[in-house]
């Protein structure tokens, strides 16, 4: 059972309650949550810091890296002092100190085979903000095998994607209509191509909007639409998925 909120969470949420489409029902859902997040970088960073803000109960946290010089131009989680601590721990404490109500807990791997359905199991959502396209299969594979809705973001350069998936639902893709078992593309990192730090900002935080979304179901059903945005002519558009019959992973 779910305790009561206190005075100063009540406080703290004033902004989500009087909001007729969350209110105090979707606040509460939103501390009964969990949320798992694979990538503390670029994209996780600020989806991390918005989630916790949001009063998520528990951010399920996935990054084996540690903090480099390279990464403070976009992943606002960490400092100049953090360079050379593990990611997953600083991100841990960046939450504690920025929402004390909020629990982590703390997978300091990669996500891979071995791992990926565990990492998801209990879940509420899952957010992947991770630059692997070999991690985002596994990660789209485990969700769409737990049914847990995926939330998946991307930035390159000066343009971001993001797309929400629940591929079990008779009309609702899954990444894997999306993409197929191979892009065709050879993976291209940040280092090599580069990304404008604002935007993983933005695609950041659109990602953890639709985490809330996903746990208050506040405003329009977001499954199966495909958000682009590009920052070089500041213009989003928003395409619909449609659920591929042929797809391996979730086609009839």
């Amino acid at each position: 059972m779910i305790a009561e909120p206190s005075d100063a969470e009540l406080e703290r949420y004033a902004r989500h309650i009087v909001l007729p489409e969350i209110g105090g029902l979707g606040q509460v859902k939103l501390r009964a949550a969990t949320v798992a997040i694979v990538g503390a970088g670029g994209i996780g960073s600020p989806a991390i810091q918005y989630l916790a803000a949001a009063g998520v109960g528990r951010l399920r946290i996935a990054d084996d890296d540690e903090v480099a010089l390279s990464n403070l131009q976009r992943q606002t989680l960490f400092g100049t002092q953090d360079v050379g601590r593990g990611k997953c721990e600083v991100a841990a404490e960046a939450v504690h100190h920025l929402n004390p109500h909020v629990a982590t807990e703390l997978w300091p791997e990669r996500i891979e085979a071995h791992n990926a359905g565990d990492f998801v199991q209990g879940a509420n959502v899952v957010v992947d903000g991770s630059d692997s396209f070999a991690t985002r299969l596994l990660v789209a594979d485990a969700a769409l095998a737990a049914k847990v809705p995926l939330v998946s973001a991307a930035v390159g350069r000066f343009e971001g994607q993001l797309a929400t998936y629940r591929g079990w639902e008779p009309d609702a893709p899954c990444y894997r209509c999306l993409v197929g078992a191979d892009p065709g593309l050879a993976e291209v990192s940040c280092a090599e191509q580069g990304v404008l730090g604002a935007l993983t900002g933005v695609m950041g935080s659109l990602a953890a909007m639709e985490a809330v979304r996903a746990i208050t179901a506040f405003g329009e059903d977001a499954a199966g639409k495909l958000l682009l945005f590009d920052a070089l002519s500041l213009r989003a558009r928003t395409l619909t998925l449609a659920k591929d019959p042929a797809c391996a992973a979730c086609g009839r």
